[in-house]
Protein backbone atom coordinates (compact mmCIF):
# COMPACT_ATOMS: atom_id res chain seq x y z
CA UNK A 1 0.00 0.00 0.00
CA UNK A 2 1.71 3.73 -1.07
CA UNK A 3 0.82 6.07 1.81
CA UNK A 4 0.91 9.63 0.56
CA UNK A 5 3.44 11.39 2.88
CA UNK A 6 3.10 14.88 2.16
CA UNK A 7 -0.22 16.13 0.42
CA UNK A 8 -0.33 20.51 -0.33
CA UNK A 9 -3.32 21.99 1.17
CA UNK A 10 -3.90 25.45 0.64
CA UNK A 11 -5.80 26.68 3.44
CA UNK A 12 -6.63 29.22 5.24
CA UNK A 13 -6.69 29.27 9.30
CA UNK A 14 -7.75 31.67 12.21
CA UNK A 15 -5.11 30.71 15.09
CA UNK A 16 -6.43 28.98 18.02
CA UNK A 17 -3.53 30.61 20.25
CA UNK A 18 -3.37 34.52 19.03
CA UNK A 19 -6.77 34.86 16.78
CA UNK A 20 -4.62 35.46 13.64
CA UNK A 21 -5.84 34.68 10.40
CA UNK A 22 -3.45 33.06 7.80
CA UNK A 23 -3.56 32.80 4.32
CA UNK A 24 -2.58 29.30 3.40
CA UNK A 25 -0.05 28.50 0.48
CA UNK A 26 0.38 24.63 0.48
CA UNK A 27 2.83 24.22 2.94
CA UNK A 28 1.36 26.53 6.08
CA UNK A 29 1.75 24.60 8.95
CA UNK A 30 1.94 27.73 11.66
CA UNK A 31 0.54 30.71 12.57
CA UNK A 32 2.11 33.42 11.10
CA UNK A 33 2.75 35.51 13.88
CA UNK A 34 3.27 33.57 17.20
CA UNK A 35 4.27 30.33 15.28
CA UNK A 36 1.79 27.75 16.80
CA UNK A 37 0.89 25.20 15.38
CA UNK A 38 -2.25 22.81 15.59
CA UNK A 39 -1.70 19.07 16.01
CA UNK A 40 -4.51 18.33 13.13
CA UNK A 41 -2.14 15.64 10.91
CA UNK A 42 -0.30 12.16 11.22
CA UNK A 43 1.66 13.23 7.42
CA UNK A 44 1.74 16.46 6.73
CA UNK A 45 -1.29 17.68 4.84
CA UNK A 46 -3.50 14.76 5.54
CA UNK A 47 -5.57 16.37 8.74
CA UNK A 48 -6.03 12.70 9.93
CA UNK A 49 -4.88 13.24 13.15
CA UNK A 50 -7.56 13.73 16.06
CA UNK A 51 -5.67 15.23 18.55
CA UNK A 52 -6.15 18.89 18.03
CA UNK A 53 -3.80 20.09 20.47
CA UNK A 54 -2.04 23.21 20.32
CA UNK A 55 1.58 23.23 19.62
CA UNK A 56 4.11 25.85 20.76
CA UNK A 57 7.80 26.07 19.72
CA UNK A 58 9.41 24.52 22.14
CA UNK A 59 13.15 24.43 20.19
CA UNK A 60 14.69 26.63 17.84
CA UNK A 61 17.48 25.59 15.67
CA UNK A 62 19.92 27.69 13.31
CA UNK A 63 21.28 25.81 10.63
CA UNK A 64 23.32 28.15 7.79
CA UNK A 65 21.06 30.56 7.63
CA UNK A 66 17.63 29.37 8.19
CA UNK A 67 15.72 28.45 11.70
CA UNK A 68 14.24 25.28 12.08
CA UNK A 69 11.64 25.44 14.79
CA UNK A 70 10.42 22.55 16.71
CA UNK A 71 6.39 22.07 17.93
CA UNK A 72 5.49 20.25 20.73
CA UNK A 73 2.09 19.16 21.21
CA UNK A 74 -0.04 20.45 24.50
CA UNK A 75 -1.85 17.94 24.55
CA UNK A 76 -0.13 14.44 23.39
CA UNK A 77 3.38 15.79 23.46
CA UNK A 78 3.85 14.68 19.70
CA UNK A 79 6.93 16.88 17.94
CA UNK A 80 6.60 18.15 15.00
CA UNK A 81 9.78 20.31 12.79
CA UNK A 82 9.32 23.23 10.84
CA UNK A 83 11.07 25.72 8.88
CA UNK A 84 10.75 29.62 9.86
CA UNK A 85 9.69 31.56 6.89
CA UNK A 86 10.10 35.22 5.37
CA UNK A 87 6.58 35.70 6.05
CA UNK A 88 6.96 34.57 9.78
CA UNK A 89 6.90 37.21 12.81
CA UNK A 90 10.77 37.66 13.33
CA UNK A 91 10.55 39.13 16.68
CA UNK A 92 8.29 36.62 17.69
CA UNK A 93 11.55 34.21 16.93
CA UNK A 94 14.00 36.42 18.42
CA UNK A 95 11.95 36.39 21.96
CA UNK A 96 11.49 32.50 21.77
CA UNK A 97 15.31 32.61 21.34
CA UNK A 98 15.79 35.46 24.12
CA UNK A 99 13.57 33.23 26.13
CA UNK A 100 14.91 29.86 25.36
CA UNK A 101 18.31 30.99 26.67
CA UNK A 102 17.16 32.79 29.89
CA UNK A 103 15.54 29.24 30.25
CA UNK A 104 18.67 27.51 29.76
CA UNK A 105 21.11 30.46 32.14
CA UNK A 106 18.82 29.40 34.95
CA UNK A 107 19.67 25.57 34.80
Amino acid sequence: MDIKRFQKRKEDFVCGNCGTTNIGDGFTNHCTNCLYSKHVDIFPGDRKESCGGLMPVTHVEKKGDKYILTHTCQTCKQTVGDHFRPTDNFETLISLVVASNKKNEKA
